[in-house]
């Protein structure tokens, strides 16, 4: 959970220091905790006050970004660029060496003198071009580029002939200084273009600048809180962060990856193409798009201007090595960017896709399972309940509270729970304890054993870095050093053998620090026992608000919430001193040949300010030698790796179910990730769908937020809309802080009823979500999909994110607004003859190309649609996955205006890392008959139980299986155009897939 939302009102006697040199403010100093005194009886009494970490030690300088810096200097005026000498052309590409072409401008930092260039076609779909100084391997230097070890980097393997299937081209110019260009050879569009800028390239300061289009549309960029669409005036800002879901800011990851669309109107008599850069577009007229992507892989603090002509990178460090990936369909670029550049999506467990329960303050295990059992009296489907960080002895990793969360306790507990095939998953933290070497009473063997192998982050002179998280004080692992994850992997299976858990929940993994630098160092006797801020619902947090227009349908309940905020609000007056003083900023230093770890002279537009606020500081050093400054973007996908790697220790042969809040390129293929710290407000809900969809083309589908929100209260209309519209995300989670308003699903009625609608559908399609994980697992597609990707030749949804696709079968509209009863839904593909049906009446919508059409959506309906020309394999909807995985076979198949029909199910035991056996059925209906055809052997011997078949135009005669008549449970229905066919068991008792089978009607 995210700190900085709580005003501190915790005022702790300490001294402070302050370091000229980098302008960082560290508690330091004090060597017991302070003392009071209060009146007992008439006696005045002396007594120990235990010692808070101040605020100010989570403050650092004021300083102003330089995209809001009106003096900053513009080094694209100030700076040479480069010159290319000894190009050579290779079987894929060019190498060159580049030279400063001019005077060093040292804007940011110290000039680099040479580079080296090397542009090649590593496939038939990506072209790659690296820079990097020429001196990066001598000895002398420590410019650090991201190793393959650490972040896979696409192998060199290109060909000849990938040259020549390759829809992408490279040129460049030496004049006036170096630029290059990629073009589409099919359409001769230019996809990126150096032309009219300068390379800079300093020591700690990159930058370069590619033209665009003018409305140009971009998308990814990740992670932060924005429109699915990016624009022409957005700054993204690439530095992991703990801060609870600003919008437009940095938060917790960093994917910087796009991908770009381009639309283009054709004259049907020529065949000729004009760029659209307008919104005027017909909903009626012929389009083509063409879609590529650009990653650019560096893992450095960054930032990405997206400027009305032009897309300028900055980056604090590393290199250049951009991969350009060739579509031309919006699916075509993802599968390339997962399946090529950062790796394919992990394959979920079964049952992690049931329904998730958590919150912050669940007291006991007692009250643990007493909401499980709520969730059961209320038929309200549970498949996994979770803990935050209640569940800790102080906070600690490791080790469970032998009060509230004894061991013996929870084993009993998880047993009940086992036996009715439900899990149960607790959070674990990213900094761990460090207890005072005086105090014998205070040990924490996890770090001891830590300690002995040397896994911890070090200070530059190489004691402990010693920060402040929710224990007190405490160290953070180095995941480069070569202990860490044997140590991480033993901690994991200790934990396990006296908890069994079933996966793992990673927090504060950016990694986040509540002070500046190591102020532990020198002050462990200290123990400070509370954060350096007011948690919620004590004196000083956050007045806790309700979502939008709460006051227009709680009246009652909105007034005397008024009057407790009031309340709260004078309180906390009372307890928080007035700031009225207003720093000067502070202006980094340059010192020639030397880097500025903690303030660098560039200074990105970070959420927290200076980088080492809220964080681990810049200059710790990992055993390595390198510093954080180089990695501090990885900590979070260095944690999901070392997790993943420990999972597969306590359970052989499974696979690791892992939900992490930081994450970076490539950390999909390990771990699922959620929104983070989100607000309960219609407007995240909103913002919920694009954070999914982008999250959809980083390779990372099992994202989901906190449904109903975390941070606030919640209400009754929020919780029944957002439960219904997470429903349909692959991770569906309810999750709150702690003090706010419960908000799990059978709290109010008509949520249950929302929610058990809902997750009807969902529980029934859990055999089609599957296997979109399977696709994309192998092949790299999308689960959660935009429109504009699934239809990309209609420019009127290049920004539509307020509904989404699942897969490629089912649409969902979901209302997000605040009293309201129908919401308009858009029909992609009707210019073109597509056919939707509505989920509830099975009948196709009648919709105009281009027109939003009105729906009813009282509270507890949310309006799904079926796209024609789809097969969608079903199981019962029960309480858990387990039980539905053992129950009959069905088929959903809406036809498209021809008949048609098509789709496929993946099988397997739902657990195993490599499955024994699989199985894949695909689906084909047309001309009156559907299809199944089998491959593989896994052993699943639930019978088909029916076939239901939308938009038939006229009821058949003869209903037959395998030529066989059937004649039993056949109904045909004239207006819905529906054909339904029950009763199949006896004839696939062997079961539904044990055989290929054709079903016809004529």
């Amino acid at each position: 959970m995210q700190a900085l939302l709580y005003a501190s009102a915790l005022v702790s006697a300490t001294s402070t220091t302050t370091s000229a040199a980098d302008g960082l403010t560290t508690a330091a100093g004090a060597k017991s905790s302070s003392l009071g005194t209060v009146l007992v009886n008439g006696t005045s009494r002396t007594y120990s006050v235990p010692f808070t970490v101040p605020a100010a030690a989570d403050v650092g300088p004021n300083i102003l970004p330089n995209i809001y810096d009106p003096k900053a200097k513009i080094s694209q005026d100030l700076c040479p660029g480069y010159k290319a000498t000894n190009v050579k052309n290779t079987t894929t590409g060019m190498t060159a060496s580049l030279t400063l072409a001019g005077s060093p401008c040292n804007a940011y930092g110290t000039d680099v003198k040479n580079l080296d260039f090397v542009a090649e076609v590593q496939s038939n779909h990506r072209l790659n071009v690296q820079i990097q100084p020429t001196y990066l391997g001598s000895s002398n230097t420590s410019w650090y580029v991201l190793p393959n070890q650490l972040v896979y980097q696409p192998p060199s393997n290109g060909t000849a002939q990938d040259v020549q299937d390759i829809d992408l081209a490279f040129s460049y110019s030496n004049h006036p200084t170096f630029s290059f260009k990629i073009t589409r050879k099919s359409t001769g569009d230019v996809i990126f273009d150096t032309t009219g800028s300068v390379l800079v390239y300093e020591d700690q300061f990159i930058e370069f600048v590619s033209q665009l289009p003018e409305e140009y549309n971009l998308y990814g960029m990740g992670e932060r809180i924005h429109g699915l669409r990016l624009g022409n005036n957005f700054t993204a800002t690439f530095w992991a962060a703990d801060a609870g879901d600003p919008i437009d800011r940095n938060i917790y990851g960093n994917h910087p990856f796009y991908l770009d669309t381009r639309y283009y109107s054709v004259d049907n008599s020529t065949g000729n193409r004009t760029l659209i850069t307008t919104q005027n577009v017909s909903a009626t007229e012929t389009y083509e798009s063409y879609s590529h992507g650009v990653y650019q892989r560096n893992a450095h603090g960054m930032e990405a201007l997206m400027l009305p002509t032009n897309i300028t990178w900055r980056s604090l460090g590393g290199n250049i090595d951009l991969y350009f990936l060739d579509g031309p369909e919006p699916a075509n670029v993802t599968q390339q960017y997962l399946s090529e550049a950062v790796g394919l999506p992990a394959m979920q467990q079964y049952w992690a896709f049931g329904f998730h329960q958590c919150r912050w303050g669940y007291a006991n295990w007692s009250e643990v399972e007493a909401v499980v059992d709520n969730y059961r009296k209320f038929d309200v489907p549970l498949e996994t309940i979770w803990t935050d960080i209640d569940w800790m002895f102080q906070y600690r990793d490791f080790e469970n509270d032998p009060i509230r969360y004894p061991y013996a306790e929870g084993e009993a507990f998880l047993a009940r729970l086992a036996a009715n095939n439900q899990h149960y998953v607790p959070i674990i933290d990213s900094a761990l304890y460090i207890p005072d070497p005086n105090n014998a009473s205070d040990a924490y063997p996890v770090y001891n054993r830590g300690h002995d192998l040397d896994v911890w982050l070090h200070n530059p002179d190489g004691t402990e870095y010693i920060g402040d998280v929710w224990p007190g004080y405490t160290v953070f692992p180095d995941w480069d050093s070569s202990n860490a994850g044997e140590w991480w992997a033993n901690e994991l299976q200790m934990h396990h053998d006296k908890i069994a858990w079933s996966g793992i929940w990673i927090d504060m993994s950016e990694a986040s620090s509540f002070c500046v630098g190591s102020c532990g160092t020198g002050n462990l006797s200290l123990n400070p026992v509370h954060p350096p801020f007011a948690l919620p619902g004590e004196p000083g947090s956050v007045i806790y608000t309700y979502p939008e227009g709460f006051n227009l349908t709680n009246a009652t309940e909105a007034s005397v919430a008024a009057s407790l905020s009031a309340s709260q609000a004078s309180a906390n007056a009372k307890a928080t001193p007035a700031v009225t003083t207003t720093m000067p900023y502070f202006t980094p230093t340059i010192t020639p040949n030397a880097r500025n770890v903690n303030n660098p002279p560039y200074v990105i537009n970070n959420v927290n300010g200076a980088l080492g606020v809220h964080a681990v500081i810049p200059n710790a050093t990992h055993q390595t030698g390198v510093e954080e400054y180089d990695v501090h973007n990885l900590f979070g996908y260095q944690i999901i790796n070392a997790t993943y790697n420990g999972l597969l220790k306590v359970f052989p042969g499974k696979r690791p179910f892992i939900i992490g809040r930081s994450t970076f390129a490539g950390s999909g293929t390990q771990a699922g990730h959620w929104g983070g710290d989100n607000t309960s407000l219609f407007a995240y809900m909103y913002f919920s769908i694009s954070q999914a969809l982008n999250f959809a083309l980083f390779g990372i589908p099992m994202f989901g937020v906190d449904t109903c929100g975390f941070n606030s209260n919640s209400d009754e209309e929020l919780c029944n809309r957002w439960m219904s519209t997470s429903a349909f995300f692959p991770f569906y989670r309810n999750h709150n802080t702690l003090s706010a308003n419960s908000q799990e699903a059978y709290i109010w009625e008509s949520v249950i009823d929302a929610s058990k609608r809902a997750m009807a559908i969902r529980y029934s399609l859990l055999p089609y979500i599957y296997t979109l994980f399977y696709q994309a697992h192998t092949t790299g597609s999308t689960v959660m999909r935009a429109l504009a990707w699934e239809f990309p030749t209609e420019p009127t949804l290049k920004d539509l994110d307020n509904q989404f696709l699942l897969g490629g079968a089912l649409m969902v509209v979901p209302v997000l607004g605040q009293g309201l009863t129908e919401v308009g839904a858009y029909f992609p593909g009707i210019a073109q003859g597509q056919v939707w049906y509505d989920w509830y009446t099975q009948e196709a919508v009648e919709a105009t190309a281009g027109v939003n059409k009105t729906i009813a959506a009282p509270l507890s309906h949310i309006p799904v649609y079926l796209r024609g020309g789809s097969i969608l394999p079903q199981q019962e909807a029960l309480y858990t996955t387990e039980e539905c995985r053992n129950s009959p076979w069905s088929l959903l198949a809406p036809l498209d205006s021809s008949g048609s029909a098509s789709g496929q199910l993946y099988v397997d035991d739902g657990v195993s890392v490599v499955p024994n056996a699989t199985l894949i059925v695909d689906f084909t209906a047309a001309n009156g008959s559907l299809s199944a055809k089998v491959s593989g052997s896994y052993p699943d011997t639930n019978a088909l139980a029916n076939v239901t078949l939308l938009g038939v135009q006229s009821q058949p005669s003869v209903v037959s299986l395998n030529g066989n008549n059937v004649t039993a449970g056949v109904a045909y229905n004239s207006t819905s155009k529906v054909l339904s066919i029950k009763g199949l068991q006896n004839a696939t008792s062997s079961g539904a897939w044990a055989k290929d089978w054709t079903l016809s009607w004529s």
